[in-house]
């Protein structure tokens, strides 16, 4: 399959980790999905962070250079702040002027994936082979499978992965998260939550971010022995 890049020039290798939630992130696309959604959408941009797995993704129906750039503006930038490093393969719609200049003006790192090993980005790959079995079973029964790509998402964030021992949902919020399950059955949490005021709300709240450190700790723990 990469036979016609062996002969391709070094490429400098980089040590890429993760030191902190939503510093690093890939991004890559999946498509073309058939049948394509009813607003005739045929992709999805799909980006992962490395230390949370939190998941973003939105569904378009050509995936081009200005997609992307918006994509990176909109939903990584204005969410969560700057990365210092983002990785994609040599995709022409993921390696541009324009990909260049937005590096340059926000000051973060591009790097690409290996030519002839582009499961580098092993994250993204293992993001997309799940979001992707979803998406075969969306796209068999919705016609417009592109607006239950949210629920997709939500299903993955708050889903337990082996690689952190989390949920992407509780090392970004630092709590879980109320599945609709828990509601329709009345958990616990949710009827103590439901008669608290709303100072003891807060002091709740808070007493569950001053753990997300410790939880965040954990995960880098975990990952050196996973």
């Amino acid at each position: 399959m990469y036979a016609n890049n062996i002969h391709m020039a070094p490429f400098s290798l980089h040590n890429l980790t993760s030191p902190w939630p939503f510093s690093m992130w890939g991004l890559d696309m999946i498509g073309l999905i058939e049948p394509k959604a009813s607003n005739g959408h045929r992709f999805i941009l799909v980006a992962i962070n490395y230390f949370t797995k939190w998941v973003e993704a939105a569904s378009y129906a050509n995936i081009t250079k200005s997609v992307v750039t918006k994509f990176i503006k909109r939903d990584i930038i204005c969410r969560y702040g700057l990365p210092a490093r983002i990785i994609t393969d040599n995709g022409t719609n993921l390696n541009n002027k324009m990909m260049t200049e937005l590096c340059k003006q926000f000051k973060i790192k591009h790097h690409n994936s290996i030519p002839y090993s582009p499961k580098m980005n092993g994250a993204i790959e293992a993001a997309n082979k799940n979001i992707k079995k979803i998406i075969q079973k969306m796209v068999v029964t919705y016609k417009d499978w592109h607006d239950m790509l949210p629920y997709a998402l939500y299903g993955y964030r708050t889903s337990v992965h082996m690689s952190i021992g989390a949920t992407p949902y509780s090392l970004v919020y630092g709590t879980k998260a109320v599945l609709p399950i828990k509601v329709e059955i009345h958990s616990l949490r949710v009827v103590v939550e439901a008669e608290l005021d709303e100072f003891e709300w807060v002091r709740n709240w808070l007493d569950q971010l001053n753990l997300i450190e410790e939880k965040r700790l954990t995960v880098v723990c975990h990952g050196q022995l996973y």
